[in-house]
């Protein structure tokens, strides 16, 4: 079994249910925080949407700098409605997709480092990277949005069977 083969299943499961709950963002709401120290379900929310694009990144470099020394620093894209944040989290999602397709499976032990101003942060194969920083982080993103949903009364979806308000 391919690489493709055995990945592409969760993937496509976490992808559905990150786009259910992107789908209940309320636009008036984007900007709405818990804690002064906290992000704002917007912020989290354009975090979703651009997790799956890394993964082309992560399938397609080595390494990747978010804050070269001499360049210009990773920047969340400035989307300002759910509209907005679907359509771009749509088109990560389709990227990425091809991009797991494409990949040869010898790539996947190859590794790769996130920097942070020429400094490594950590370096693993490319397989533990979707993992972690694709997977999992979506996930973990996922589940902070859906609390800042239920703190603002928004109905939340199911994902791994129905939830509270199904």
């Amino acid at each position: 079994m391919s690489y493709a083969d055995s990945i592409l299943p969760e993937f496509d499961q976490e992808m559905a249910s990150t786009r259910k709950v992107l789908e209940r963002i309320p636009d008036d709401k984007l900007d709405w925080k818990p804690h002064p120290k906290s992000n704002t379900i917007g912020w989290n929310a354009i975090h979703l949407a651009e997790i799956p694009g890394w993964l082309t990144i992560i399938l397609n470099t080595t390494s990747l700098d978010v804050a070269p020394v001499d360049g210009e620093p990773y920047r969340f894209p400035a989307l300002g409605s759910r509209d907005e944040i679907l359509e771009r989290f749509d088109q990560n999602v389709a990227a990425a997709r091809q991009a797991i397709i494409e990949v040869k499976d010898e790539s996947l032990v190859v590794p790769w480092t996130l920097e942070l101003g020429g400094q490594p942060v950590f370096t693993m194969p490319r397989a533990a990277v979707i993992r972690s920083m694709g997977l999992n982080h979506l996930i973990h993103h996922r589940a902070i949005l859906l609390v800042y949903l239920r703190l603002n009364d928004v109905p939340i979806p199911g994902m791994y069977g129905p939830s509270g308000d199904e």
